[in-house]
Formats: structure tokens, C-alpha cells, sequence
């Protein structure tokens, strides 16, 4: 029998606040273990939270962007279990009235658009973090993530296969990224997800039992993640066997995973209303106000660089998927810079420089300005375009005009046509039998001569009007 997957995410991603979600410890990462943790946030009897605006506002926007209705009256529920990193025995979360719902997501999959539908999207506050010894035989608990602001989009299970679901977590940390709620840092913890699977006949319209993998933090990952699950599954039904609903661990370094423990229903954590927190009444105004914040969308701006600018599907895409790439690239259309020009810097040299020195595209040294200037110098001829990686090697080592590396590396282009011709008759005397092999068929002899007379001009000469020279004159004596 063949079976179909189905397949639903749950996304969690920290915000960017600065501050934690009922206290006013910080919200940052990578601070000393248990230093910004404070009785609140510690659970510790008698300390009542208060809501961070700021939580509210960023998952509003999160709906907008993402095409959700907002709950104008809303509250916040008790989520109940135990586990050693949660002090209070309970988080804050929601749970029948979430911020935002009936979301969707449209993703594009091999150049079909494919529109995913988002449940619901709330706000809860993160647990700590277990820290286990290099023994195995002690663990210890880091509090700092405690209260940190969360919110949780969960899909509709709309998608069909691994890389459906990794295009879509891609599409959505850009969405986030955009409008700046929250940095989507994957490798922090910043971005991760719970993952269910199940599966179906194909041709059938009920759902299967399905299992959950918890907390993977990688695009790779999950799509491994799914991959194996769906292998899992149909082995287990094609012998005739059970799917069992329960929570399971990704393990990506042995690439499979393992049970952690049976599924929970809802029932199972026990919710009610949060007493110590009053229900969150939403303005139509205040909406507003968040929806004029949200800017250009992905989708939208990939659209206008096709179409308006002429950008192929795949270029436009890349620069869309990086934000301050695509801001770096608006602006230097903004002062004149020819689109594909600025698509080709940026996705080939730029991007190969920023990776192959582990750095993000913000810390790119030089300004649009200066890429603009040394497009400019490279389309006119004054220098080559082997010259202008030279170029911008040195503008990312000194931050320098191209204007002012070009002098002082003496890389300006000879197109004086006198000099050049001057050069080419040159090699021309020195190398007769070209004549007569160009004369004969023998194409090459025009690519000896361009690359000699280069040569004699130290790389200097300008190719493009080198190799109309020869040509004209090879032609000549061709038809002479």
C-alpha cells in the first residue's frame, strides 16, 4: 500500500524584547549561567507577573504579517506539568483564545506556490534549560531562559513532504526576520520546532495516529527529521503493525529517533484561566497602528524584483531570503544601481566572502554607495572585471573607495584605442602564422593573440576593445 504523509509544525520563536515576559530581567542570550533570573520569573510564593507590551504588540504583528484574525479579547491560561526546569510547575501560555488565528503561509515548492494554513499563533514564556555533566551522572538546571517571550505558530497539516516542510520554515523565519520581532538565531535556540507526522493511504481523507518530535532546531534536521519518521512509519505499517501516538526525540547525529514518552491531550496539562494576569483587551486602533509598522513582505518584494527590475526567479529569491541583503540591494537601486549588475555582486563575490569568513551580511564594511561606484567603473571600462574582485577584496580589508584602491593598486584600464592598437600590431608582426590559421579555421589563434597582447599590457588593456582590434584585422586579411 502506498501512503501519503501528513504533516503539521509547531514553531517556536523568542522574541526580541528586551526585556522577559512578566519581569523585568533581561532578555539576552549567552549571559553567565543563572544570572538573569529574578523571583518572578523563579516562581518563587507570593510574586505575581506583569505582561510585557512589547510580547503583545510583536505577536500581533507576527498575525498581520502572517494573515491571521486577531481576538480582540483574549487571556492567558496555566499550562500544567512538571519537569525540572519549569520552577513554577506550570507555565503561562493560552490556550482556547489565542492572539491570532486562521493564518496562512503561501511557500513556494520547485516553482509551485503552495498556500499553508496557520491555527493559531500565541503567546507563553520559555522554561529554563537542563545542563547534563559530560558524565551523564549530574545535570544542573540554567534559569536565565525562564520567562523568556515566546510565540508558538502552529500550522494546519497541510504539508505533504520533508522539503515542503523545510521551505516552509524557511519562508516563515524570513517573514519574522522582516519584520523584526525576533532574530530567528536557530543556532541560540532562537527558531526552533516540534514536529508531527502521520500517515494515510493515499487517496484517503482520514488522518492517521500521528507521532510528535520535539525541539529541532535545524532546516536540515528537519527535514531528516521527517524523512526518518515517515521511513518509521511505513515499515511499521506495511508489517501490519500500530502507530502509537507518542512524543519521540530527533537525534541528528545518529539520524533517527527514540521515544521519549506517550502523546499528551490537552486535558493532560490541566489548563485554566491564569488568575494572577487580566484578559487582554485589543483595540481596533491599536492594530492599526502595528499593521502600518509592517513593511514590504518577502513575497511582495521577490514580485517586484522580477517584475519590475528583470531579476531571474533564482536571484531575486536569494537576495529576498537574507533581509539586510535586500536592503543592501534597495538601496543601491534607490541611488541609480543597475539591478542585475547589484544581483550579480551580491550573490556571487559578496555573499562567497561572507561565508567563507563566517560572517553575517550586516557586517558587510562598505555602503551601497561604494558597490554602486565600483559597478559603475567596471561597466565603463576603466577597470576589468578581474580588476574589480581585486577591488572588492580590499574594500572589505580597508573599507577604501574602489576610486581610491583602483589608483593605489594601479589597476585602471588601458582604453586609449592609439596605445592599444599600438600593442596589437605589435604582437601581430611578431606572430604571422596567425594570420594564416585564423585564415584556415583555426578560431583559437584569435584567443593566442588577445591573450598576448593582455600580456603586454601588464593586464591592463580593456579585453572587450583588444579583441574587436584583432578580430577586424584578422577578418581583413581573412576576406583579403
Amino acid at each position: 500500500m502506498n501512503y501519503e504523509s501528513v504533516i503539521g509544525l509547531e514553531v517556536h520563536a523568542e522574541l526580541s524584547t528586551n526585556t522577559k515576559i512578566y519581569c523585568s530581567c533581561k532578555n539576552e542570550f549567552g549571559l553567565d549561567v543563572n544570572t538573569s533570573c529574578c523571583p518572578v520569573c523563579m516562581g518563587m510564593p507570593g510574586t505575581l507577573p506583569v505582561l510585557n507590551k512589547k510580547v503583545v504588540e510583536y505577536a500581533i504583528k507576527a498575525g498581520l504579517a502572517l494573515n491571521c484574525d486577531i481576538t480582540r479579547a483574549s487571556k492567558q491560561d496555566r499550562k500544567n506539568y512538571f519537569y525540572p526546569d519549569l520552577p513554577k510547575a506550570y507555565q503561562i501560555s493560552q490556550f482556547d483564545l489565542p492572539l491570532c488565528t486562521n493564518g496562512y503561509l503561501d511557500i513556494d515548492v520547485g516553482g509551485e506556490k503552495k498556500r499553508i494554513g496557520i491555527t493559531r499563533i500565541h503567546i507563553e514564556e520559555d522554561a529554563g534549560k537542563l545542563i547534563h555533566s559530560v558524565m551523564g551522572d549530574e545535570s544542573y538546571v540554567d534559569f536565565n531562559r525562564c520567562g523568556v517571550p515566546l510565540i508558538e505558530i502552529v500550522s494546519e497539516p497541510d504539508l505533504r513532504s520533508a522539503e515542503e516542510a523545510r521551505v516552509y520554515l524557511e519562508t516563515l523565519k524570513s517573514v519574522l526576520q522582516y519584520i523584526e520581532v525576533s532574530d530567528c538565531k536557530m543556532e541560540e535556540g532562537s527558531l526552533r520546532c516540534d514536529i508531527n507526522v502521520s500517515l494515510r493511504p493515499e487517496g484517503s481523507d482520514k488522518f492517521g495516529t500521528r507521532s510528535e518530535m520535539k525541539n529541532v532546531s535545524t532546516f536540515s534536521g528537519t527535514q531528516r527529521a521527517i524523512e526518518y519518521e515517515i521511513g518509521r512509519q511505513t515499515e511499521i505499517l506495511s508489517n501490519g503493525g500500530v502507530i502509537e501516538q507518542e512524543t519521540r526525540r530527533w537525534d541528528d547525529g545518529k539520524g533517527e529517533n527514540v521515544l521519549l514518552r506517550s502523546k499528551e491531550e490537552a486535558h493532560d496539562y490541566r489548563y485554566f484561566p491564569e488568575p494572577d494576569l487580566v484578559p487582554m483587551i485589543i483595540s481596533e486602533e491599536w492594530i492599526e497602528e502595528i499593521r502600518k509598522e509592517i513593511p514590504e513582505m518577502p513575497d511582495k518584494k521577490k514580485a517586484r524584483y522580477t517584475g519590475e527590475l528583470g531579476l531571474g526567479d533564482y536571484e531575486a529569491g536569494i537576495i529576498v531570503g537574507n533581509k539586510s541583503m535586500a536592503r543592501f540591494f534597495d538601496r543601491c537601486i534607490e541611488l541609480g544601481g543597475d539591478a542585475k549588475q547589484t544581483a550579480n555582486w551580491l550573490q556571487g563575490d559578496i555573499m562567497k566572502y561572507v561565508k567563507d569568513n563566517d560572517i553575517s551580511f550586516d557586517d558587510v564594511p562598505f555602503t551601497p554607495e561604494s558597490l554602486n561606484e565600483l559597478s559603475k567603473i567596471t561597466s565603463d571600462g576603466t577597470i576589468s572585471i578581474t580588476a574589480a574582485k581585486k577591488v572588492l577584496a580590499r574594500m572589505f580589508e580597508t573599507n577604501d573607495s574602489p576610486a581610491k584602491i583602483v589608483d593605489e593598486l594601479g589597476l585602471a584600464q588601458i582604453s586609449d584605442t592609439s596605445a592599444i592598437e599600438a600593442m596589437v600590431n605589435g604582437v601581430l608582426e611578431a606572430n604571422p602564422q596567425s594570420f594564416e590559421d585564423y585564415k584556415n579555421g583555426k578560431t583559437r589563434a584569435l584567443g593566442f593573440l588577445v591573450g598576448m597582447v593582455m600580456k603586454e599590457s601588464k593586464g591592463k588593456g580593456n579585453p572587450q576593445i583588444i579583441n574587436k582590434m584583432i578580430l577586424d584585422k584578422l577578418e581583413a586579411y581573412k576576406n583579403s
